[in-house]
């Protein structure tokens, strides 16, 4: 069930009894008001059974039937102006009526409030009630805001204190499907429930009382009920008691129906004396008062009070019940506090709750009306801007003063389009989209495209270039000064010089520098920038999804932008800039908004980007001048399509020499700068260095090595505050004036402020504070005996996982990210030979599919080894054997370990132990060739580090050791092979053929 808004209004207005010369008076225009009233109403209640004719207290039928309800049968019709209007009377005693819920507001004595009724029994139910001439429900609040029905099925519900009403009018507003009825409802006065006989309820019959003995009750005992819009009854007592079968006759109409009936007794007030009790005089006034205040704020509860004022003619200081039940009912407040003012019959508590319900609604009122005239000002500041601004135009232009914005913009394009080489093509977009904006109005939406668009048509390099160095000598020093080693970059860049100094002019080329993490790839793009004179820019595409980061977006779309490169075109000014493609291995593919890959295949093919088209620009831009630079960790992920457009530079990783170079002459310096040690004594030894770095970074780049020299200055930093003491530094004598007084300040007891987020603020300053001179008696010296302190234990601890090796393991030589290391590979017996027993071989380690392939080759290979060379060792035909990788927690895959695997077998299987100093890598072939290998560098110095005099590689991977530094080849003896039995030859020299396990 849900309830209406409808205008409150007092019926208080009630008309006394007229007589018939009064009503001869009316006007014609007030007649025709009222039977245009009676004949809505009529028509709304076509499907309402007509009321049983109302008798009166005269004992005589009302000629308007009660309120215009026909008059037929309870008395006779009087014709034209013989008719008078006769107050109702309102039963004094009602025990027992038809219960009916309410949603959220209660129902107070004296206001009409309209509900409507959906449920089908209940409205025919309230329809029988009115045509019986009993049209009085009682109306109760439901507890759950949340709760839609008509009935009530049990008194915890509803709180039980309510209202009985009057059921002025009712009349359908649905269909036959959906049904639901509008009843206006008058509350007369407040009731208690005291007993409740719900639908499902058999309660204890009540006195039956037949139609026919309601046709013999008095007229005088029936009240009258009225129509809505209609006077329906007064607060004075009625002249006559109603009698207890009024009680009993709604029980007899409403037998049967699936409706709530309750008992109830009315509710008296306490009494009271206005003029003796001055706290209610007051209360009245404020309550008088307030209302004015919330009137002048809220033009709805203006009205609200303008119709209580009309329809009260006595003063509302004589009658402060109406008075607080009238605020209760204009009030917005939750629905237990209005219930709580209509429970209280203490008219003084009454009054003070109703005063407080107004209260809030004059806060609420304020605030509203703040808000609005807060929004009303800005929006009218705004609009009387615009106004004053467009007369101001209008005015200039008048008088020739100023033209407006639009001509200006286009002098600013033109001027600066004719400072600008132009290709011929671009040259008429620029004067089409200038044609275009002068036909524009500037308000318009599509003016501020057009003017973004030849705003980066004319902030583009067109025909300017930077000025190239093409010294070689300087190039090198330059490229010298920032990076030590990759030499094949540096040539290549000298080359690139060499080739412009010839030709006199330099085509753009793209590079692509591949390497592990740390070996200085995006670094070396901004030497190469300087060592050339040219401008730089970087972006990264790793993880880049979208293709409009490439290409741009259509202009069409909001917030609309070319894609990087002509980003970078108009950031560096130049047609000729460095731009480095960062992470090109790491781009998205497989997106739902393109492939950038596929993207970077006009970017950079040499013979498609002397004409690159953007799709926010849309026309061709010349990028054959600028000199791509990529970098990528490896080039298996990138392309090939991608990669074939590109020139390959392989970067490895530095070897312990050339960080031992790299971290003297750049990183320790540069980390005892940012420590604020760089006038101290602190020292970082040689023998520390190589100790951070054989210890604690092998990888393959610099970073993780620049990490702890950075760790290590902070560390001094700590220990030298700490050990001198604060006190004992010249702190003062740092200080500037105001850095003094600050000091001084910050000395005081911090007792005396307390530390809030407001004064925090407020000992903010944004004066520099000077450096701290440390004392020159300070030393600190970090050498390898005492550089644990500074870094923590000692990560990697030993090179070598054996010392003699034993019977089936071999030393196999690995390349990762981390750089090269050992890596050893150990096969163990696993059961008792015997001529029962059944061969077998498991494989451990975190080894992936190329190594569990190798494996598998290693191990056919090595039967067939032996089997040929020595047919009596029949080792492998009942042998079960475990093969395994130490460091199972390191994931190993790649194709080089097939000899290692190979020789640890044949070492179980001959039960002899292989040379201590040899390291070996390569992939083997089921017939025994030996594969090509990666990383000779890598692996050379972790064979070295290792403590292996002897590494067997292919022969082919001669060329790669020839280059190798001799720093990295001494010591080292290379034993290039083509076949395994060249290994077979260097392992197990001078073997017997019967030697091993020939019998079972």
């Amino acid at each position: 069930m849900s309830e209406l808004s409808a205008t409150e209004k007092d019926p208080k207005a009630t008309p006394e009894p007229l007589e018939e010369a009064k009503e001869e008076d009316e006007s014609d225009e007030a007649k025709k008001v009222k039977e245009q009233q009676k004949a809505e109403e009529v028509e709304a209640k076509k499907d309402i059974p007509e009321p049983i004719p109302p008798r009166t207290s005269s004992g005589r039928g009302s000629a308007a039937g009660g309120s215009g309800s026909g008059g037929d049968g309870g008395g006779k019709k009087r014709k034209g102006p013989e008719r008078a209007l006769v107050k109702p009377t309102i039963p004094d005693v009602y025990p027992q009526v038809m219960a009916v819920p309410l949603l959220k507001r209660p129902l107070f004595p004296g206001f009409y409030k309209a509900i409507t009724i959906r449920d089908r029994e209940v409205g025919q139910a309230i329809a029988d009630m009115v045509k019986r001439g009993q049209p009085y429900i009682g109306a109760f609040l439901f507890k759950d805001d949340t709760a839609d029905k008509d009935v009530i099925h049990d008194p915890s519900e509803v709180y039980d204190v309510g209202t009985f009403c009057q059921v002025t009018s009712a009349f359908p507003v649905g269909g036959d499907d959906n049904f639901a009825m509008t009843c206006v409802l008058y509350p007369h006065r407040r009731i208690r429930m005291t007993g409740l006989k719900s639908p499902q309820q058999e309660g204890p019959s009540v006195a039956e009382v037949t139609l026919d003995e309601s046709a013999d009750t008095p007229e005088s005992e029936v009240a009258a009920p009225s129509n809505k819009g209609d006077v329906v009854a007064s607060f004075e007592e009625a002249g006559e008691e109603t009698k207890p079968a009024q009680g009993a006759m709604v029980a007899t109409i409403l037998k049967g129906r699936n409706v709530s009936i309750a008992d109830v007794e009315n509710m008296v007030e306490e009494p009271f004396d206005v003029k003796q009790n001055k706290t209610i005089q007051v209360l009245v006034n404020e309550i008088v008062n307030t209302f004015k205040g919330v009137a002048l704020l809220n033009p709805l509860f203006r009205d609200h009070v303008s119709t209580f004022s009309v329809h009260t003619t006595m003063n509302v200081g004589e009658d402060p019940v109406k008075l607080a039940d009238f605020a209760a009912a204009v009030a917005q407040a939750e629905s237990h506090e209005l219930q709580d003012a209509l429970e209280e019959m203490d008219i003084e508590k009454r009054l003070s709750k109703a005063l407080e319900l107004l209260k809030k609604e004059l806060i609420s009122a304020e605030l509203q009306k703040k808000v609005a005239d807060d929004v009303n000002a800005r929006v009218t500041k705004k609009h009387r801007e615009y106004m004053l601004m467009e007369q101001m135009k209008g005015i200039k232009r008048e008088l020739g003063i100023e033209s407006d914005g639009k001509d200006k913009l286009i002098e600013k394009f033109n001027e600066k389009a004719n400072k600008l080489a132009m290709p011929e093509a671009v040259r008429k977009v620029f004067e089409e989209e200038m044609s275009k904006l002068q036909g524009l109005e500037p308000n318009g939406s599509e003016f501020n495209v057009t003017r973004n668009y030849l705003d980066w048509l004319t902030q583009l390099p067109w025909g300017l270039r930077s000025a190239e160095n093409f010294g070689i000598k300087h190039a090198r020093e330059v490229l010298d000064e920032d990076h030590h080693g990759l030499k094949d970059v540096k040539d290549r860049i000298l080359e690139f010089i060499a080739v412009g100094k010839l030709r006199g002019t330099v085509e753009g080329k793209i590079l692509c520098l591949v390497g592990p993490p740390g070996v200085g790839k995006t670094s070396i793009g901004k030497s190469i920038a300087r060592a050339l004179n040219r401008q730089y820019y970087r972006f990264s595409v790793g993880g880049m999804y979208d293709v409009a980061e490439i290409k741009g977006h259509r202009r069409t779309y909001v917030g609309a932008l070319p894609g990087r490169i002509i980003q970078a075109l108009k950031k560096c000014q130049t047609e000729n800039p460095l731009v480095l493609i960062d992470e090109v291995d790491k781009i998205g593919r497989n997106s739902n908004h393109g492939d950038p890959a596929s993207a970077l295949l006009e970017l950079l093919d040499p013979e498609q980007n002397n004409s690159f088209l953007d799709h926010y620009l849309d026309v061709p831009v010349d990028l054959s001048k600028v000199l791509f630079v990529c970098t990528a960790n490896m080039d298996e992920t990138i392309p090939q399509p991608l990669l074939d457009r590109m020139e390959v530079i392989r970067l490895s990783g530095y070897v312990s020499d050339e960080k031992i170079a790299i971290a003297e002459k750049y990183l320790s310096p540069a980390a005892k700068d940012m420590s604020g040690l760089k006038e101290a004594d602190v020292v970082l030894q040689n023998d520390a260095i190589v100790e951070l770095i054989n210890k604690y970074c092998r990888e393959s780049g610099v970073r993780n090595l620049k990490k702890h020299i950075e760790k290590v200055y902070r560390k001094a930093a700590l220990k030298i505050v700490t050990d001198v003491g604060e006190d004992a530094l010249p702190e003062a004598a740092a200080l500037t004036e105001e850095g003094k007084a600050a000091q001084k300040e910050s000395e005081k007891d911090k007792s005396d402020t307390k530390e809030t987020p407001q004064n925090i603020e407020q000992q903010t300053t944004e004066k520099p504070r000077v450096a701290l001179k440390i004392p020159d008696s300070v030393h600190v010296s970090i050498t390898k005996d005492n550089l644990k302190d500074y870094v923590g234990p000692a990560i990697f601890t030993s090179d070598r996982l054996y010392d003699f090796t034993p019977p089936g393991v071999a030393m196999g030589l690995a390349w990762t990210s981390m750089g090269g290391s050992a890596l050893y590979i150990e096969s163990i017996l696993q059961n008792v030979l015997s001529a029962s027993s059944s061969p077998g071989l498991e494989r451990s380690g975190s080894l992936r599919d190329v190594m569990k392939e190798s494996t598998g080759v290693a191990y056919s290979f090595a039967k067939s080894i032996l089997a040929r060379e020595y047919p009596k060792n029949r080792f492998f035909e009942h042998a079960r054997i475990h093969l395994h990788c130490p460091e199972g927690g390191t994931p190993k895959d790649g194709p080089s370990a097939g000899i290692t695997m190979a020789t640890s077998l044949l070492s179980l299987a001959l039960d002899t132990k292989i040379r201590d100093d040899v390291a070996m890598t390569g992939e083997l072939t089921l017939t025994g060739k030996v594969l090509r290998i990666g990383g000779l560098r890598e692996k050379t110095v972790a064979a070295r580090r290792a403590g292996a005099k002897t590494v067997i590689f292919l022969h082919d991977n001669m060329s790669d050791w020839l280059e190798l530094p001799e720093t990295i080849k001494e010591g080292i003896e290379a034993q290039p092979v083509s076949w395994y039995k060249d290994v077979f030859d260097i392992v197990f020299p001078n073997l017997d053929r019967g030697h091993g396990k020939t019998e079972m």
